[in-house]
C-alpha cells in the first residue's frame, strides 16, 4: 500500500516541477515607464529637492513619488523640458510667465 502512495507522490512533484511554459520560449517583459508633470508650487514644498539635479534628497522624493503611484522606483527627475508640457508653442505670446513644472519619470 506504500508503493503506490510513494509513486503517486514522485509523479506529483515531478510535475511540479517543470514550469508551466516548459518547452516554450519565454518572453523578456517590455519595462513601463510614466512621467508625471508636477506643479512648482504644489504645495507639498519637495520642488527644492527636484529642480535642483541630482541629490539624495531629489531621488528620495522622486522614489517615494513614483512608490505613491504604484511603481517601483523613479528612473530620473527634474525640471520639465519646454516641449514637454502644454504651452511649449514657441511662436504664441505667453500670457503669464509661470515656472515651468516638474517632472519624474517613474518604472516598474
Amino acid at each position: 500500500m506504500r508503493r503506490p502512495a510513494a509513486a503517486l507522490l514522485a509523479l506529483v512533484l515531478a510535475s511540479t516541477a517543470l514550469p508551466a511554459s516548459a518547452g516554450t520560449e519565454l518572453v523578456a517583459r517590455k519595462p513601463v515607464e510614466k512621467t508625471f508633470l508636477i506643479p512648482t508650487e504644489d504645495g507639498y514644498g519637495v520642488g527644492e529637492c527636484l529642480s535642483g539635479g541630482p541629490s539624495e534628497c531629489g531621488q528620495v522624493v522622486a522614489n517615494a513619488w513614483c512608490e505613491s503611484q504604484g511603481f517601483a522606483s523613479a528612473a530620473n527627475y527634474g525640471v520639465a523640458a519646454q516641449d514637454e508640457y502644454t504651452g511649449a508653442i514657441g511662436d504664441a505670446a505667453p500670457v503669464k510667465s509661470a515656472p515651468r513644472p516638474l517632472r519624474i519619470t517613474c518604472q516598474d
